[in-house]
């Protein structure tokens, strides 16, 4: 019963009322003398360069390294060292010498080696020194001194090694989010060039993969978060993906084509908020997206005129609600796309479109204004819908023509003011010469 509660005022010792790890008494410390610890500083240089060669012969990657990067390797062991000799004189004031150790790290050594080899190699380090170092104890109270803190001290270097990876984990995120957010916006600017390419090339987008935007709002309790879950749904799907959050706008270009059943845009879909979501066309690279965006822009804006659009939604289908708002590129698209076509078909059929229209989807008062029999407006319908991808008595595509047919009549009609302006100009101008 003595015994046990012995064990339990020694565990309470070591742990603390709530489980918190509490620091030996300074007597354990205490029977390491200064020889000993001079001892270990001298032979810093040696335990080093013995526990590289232990890492040389359990650790594949390690022959790897240039010698340049080995060497650096032993200098954070030899460091190592002698900072343990210094922890030792105060192993509570002196934490920051366990930090020390790898901020003598380079660069290029940092980027090369990852975390988990880093562990690795701290493990076979520190697997070495509790071989080791406990020989130059002069007996048992030393050994057991040097024993525990060689195991303190190794816990410490494997925590200092993973806040460092971690802080550079975070600060190459933040560079990482500054620059994708460059990257975007340029797109979205239409800046393209080597500068955009060069960019995007240090963020892993293929340079040759086609692109496609989609812009929509992004969820109001994750603004800071959101592209980050854009990212990782990316690559769920082996998609890549940038993505930013520009104002009250959530705009995502992702690596090829988007079909709007398909598993991945589901899934993006849940990344935004809720409400209209708009897609512009696949552009062939990335220095191309600025038309994608410009149009899924556009279609954010003109979105709100038709009110049962779907989620998402393609720019092109909202070419009607673009033109009323003024949009000369979605005006110029209806012109070429829709009425060009039918006009090479003949008047009969923009005669018929137009009646049919008028008479609000009645084939038979079409007919009667047109003097000829159902069945012919019927054919003509179809030919309409044949030759513009439209179908009249669909309720959608009937506006959509009726829009491109207005517009239609004011292009041309601008086009002929114009025409005649300029020919009058021109007479004046003769006039004024004679």
């Amino acid at each position: 019963m003595t015994e046990s509660r012995g064990a339990e005022s020694s565990a309470g010792d070591l742990f603390g009322p709530r489980g918190a790890h509490v620091p030996a008494p300074a007597n354990v410390h205490d029977a390491l003398p200064d020889t000993l610890l001079r001892r270990v500083k001298q032979y810093s240089g040696r335990l080093a360069t013995e526990a590289v060669h232990s890492m040389e012969e359990q650790l594949p990657y390690f022959s790897d390294l240039e010698a340049g990067q080995r060497a650096s390797v032993q200098l954070v062991v030899q460091t190592a060292v002698v900072n343990f000799v210094e922890w030792l004189q105060d192993p509570e004031g002196n934490v920051k010498f366990t930090v020390q150790a790898f901020q003598v790290v380079p660069q290029d050594l940092a980027r090369r080696i990852s975390l988990l080899q880093t562990v690795e190699m701290v493990r076979v380090a520190m697997e070495f020194f509790e071989k080791w170092l406990p020989l130059l104890a002069r007996n048992d109270a030393q050994l057991r001194a040097l024993t525990e803190a060689v195991l303190r001290y190794g816990r410490e270097i494997g925590f200092a090694a993973a806040s460092i990876y971690a802080s550079a984990a975070e600060s190459r995120g933040a560079w990482d989010s500054r620059l994708e957010a460059l990257v975007v916006d340029a797109v979205v600017r239409g800046d393209t060039g080597p500068t955009l390419l060069s960019r995007a090339a240090a963020l892993n987008w293929d340079a040759e993969v086609t692109a496609t935007v989609l812009v929509g709002m992004p969820p109001p309790e994750r603004n800071v978060s959101v592209p980050l879950a854009v990212h990782n749904t990316a690559r769920q799907h082996d998609r890549a993906a940038l993505s930013v959050v520009q104002g009250s706008l959530l705009v995502a270009i992702v690596s090829g084509p988007v079909s709007l059943d398909e598993p991945f845009i589901i899934d993006l879909l849940n990344l935004f908020a809720d409400g209209p979501v708009v897609i512009g066309p696949t552009t062939p690279n990335l220095g191309m997206a600025h038309t994608s965006a410009i149009d899924a822009m556009a279609g954010v804006e003109a979105v709100a005129g038709w009110p049962s659009a779907p989620r998402p939604v393609h720019s092109w289908e909202l070419l009607p609600e673009r033109a009323l708002l003024g949009d000369q590129a979605a005006m110029a698209t209806l012109n070429d796309v829709l009425i060009k076509p039918l006009e090479k078909g003949g008047d009969t059929l923009t005669t018929t479109l137009d009646a049919y229209l008028d008479s609000g989807g009645s084939v038979e008062s079409c007919a009667r204004e047109l003097f000829v029999h159902p069945n012919t407006v019927r054919y003509r319908l179809k030919r309409i819908s044949d030759i513009t991808g439209r179908d009249p008595m669909n309720p959608r595509d009937a506006y959509v023509l009726r829009i491109a047919t207005t517009v239609g009549r004011l292009t041309r009609v601008r086009h002929d003011m114009r025409t005649v302006f300029t020919t009058v100009t021109r007479a004046t101008g003769s006039d004024g010469d004679r």
